[in-house]
């Protein structure tokens, strides 16, 4: 039975325990902390364990194995590294840091402490994204050759102003890409490989009382020769989808809201159609409908809890480490600096 202790008692902070709750049978969650201890002491009512008011007071007063980090972006990596020096297991929610060099200290400090810790990228567990990533490494795509990342959501002006936290440089390290698009934005260096440059303008078009964008386009190119389009704004009113598109020479892939909605490949074997011009409009599911919530929290959270307890009893790999979540900051912060300088951003 491993112990876990829970920082961050808020919305994503309620979903981790849920999760926590479902695998019962080999975790105890036996505490939880928030700034605000009502927060914590609600918690913990629902879901078990005892409330802090600090990491610092769980740590000192309770046995734990694992420390889940579910507080503004900002403060992850303050409180993994904290969780790290004392010998812990950690897993940080999306995304680990708001900078490179802040994910780096993190990495610096599990290499110390020679513990795991896994960043929450919960759609690399979803069907459709397994099956579309088995297919690209069988190579039934072919030479990949674009992609499209697109995240076409409404955010309220009510959603900013319910925290003074949101929509700051500081603790939200960006706005409708770094807090919204993070996980889109995996998937597409996940099926695209390397990224290496990126050009991109912003825009804080329709909202206001917030220093980051809502908007975010870019154009990012990858080791392979492959090139990528974002997409990112929380101001597409009433909200649509999240999607991802990978297109190759020998076939494609959309998954539209966590959904395989096309796919078509090439057999081993065979050579592709030759067409002049090639269209279709063939799909595996039918799309999202309309007026479907594209902020709904996945179930693949669990998925993604199984693989990490496996990993640390030595029977996985773990699928999501710092250096994977690393790739995505660095797409996403040079979109930032791309935009503030008018020019295109090399990515180490």
């Amino acid at each position: 039975m491993r112990r876990f202790a829970l920082a961050g008692a808020g919305v994503i902070g309620k979903h981790h325990g849920k999760v926590i709750s479902q695998l019962a049978d080999r975790i105890e969650l036996v505490a939880v902390c928030d700034v605000v201890k009502e927060r914590a002491e609600n918690l913990t009512l629902e879901r078990g364990g005892r409330p802090y008011g600090s990491l610092t007071e769980a740590l000192r007063s309770e046995d734990v194995d694992v420390v889940v980090v579910c507080t503004p972006t900002g403060l992850h990596g303050e409180l993994a590294i904290e969780a790290l020096e004392a010998g812990k297991h950690v897993i940080v929610e999306k995304p680990a840091e708001i900078t490179v060099e802040k994910t780096d200290q993190i990495i610096k400090a599990q290499q110390r402490a020679g513990t795991l810790v896994t960043v929450i990228s919960q759609h690399r567990f979803d069907p459709s994204t397994e099956q579309v990533m088995g297919a690209i490494a069988r190579g039934e795509l072919g030479r990949i050759t674009s992609g499209i990342a697109s995240i076409d959501w409404w955010r309220g002006q009510s959603y900013y102003d319910s925290g003074d936290w949101r929509g700051t440089w500081e603790l939200d390290g960006g706005g409708a890409l770094m807090n919204q698009g993070v996980h889109t934005v995996d998937l597409l260096v996940a099926a695209l490989g390397q990224p290496i440059e990126v050009f991109a303008y912003t825009g804080t078009l329709a909202h206001r009382r917030i220093e980051v964008e809502d908007v975010a386009a870019a154009v990012v190119r990858f080791e392979g020769g492959a090139l990528g389009m974002l997409h990112a704004t929380t101001a597409a009113y009433p909200g649509l989808s999240a999607r991802l598109q990978v297109h190759g020479d020998r076939g494609s892939a959309v998954i539209d809201d966590d959904q395989l909605v096309f796919f078509q490949v090439t057999a081993e074997g065979e050579t592709p159609e030759e067409r002049f011009m090639g269209t279709t409009s063939a799909r595996v599911a039918p799309p999202p409908t309309a007026g479907s919530d594209p902020s709904q929290l996945s179930d693949a959270h669990g998925s993604q809890y199984e693989n990490f307890l496996a990993a640390l009893d030595g029977a996985q790999e773990l699928r999501v480490d710092l250096a994977t979540n690393r790739r995505s900051i660095g797409v996403i912060t040079g979109v930032y600096e791309s935009a503030r300088t008018g020019r295109p951003v090399a990515l180490a």
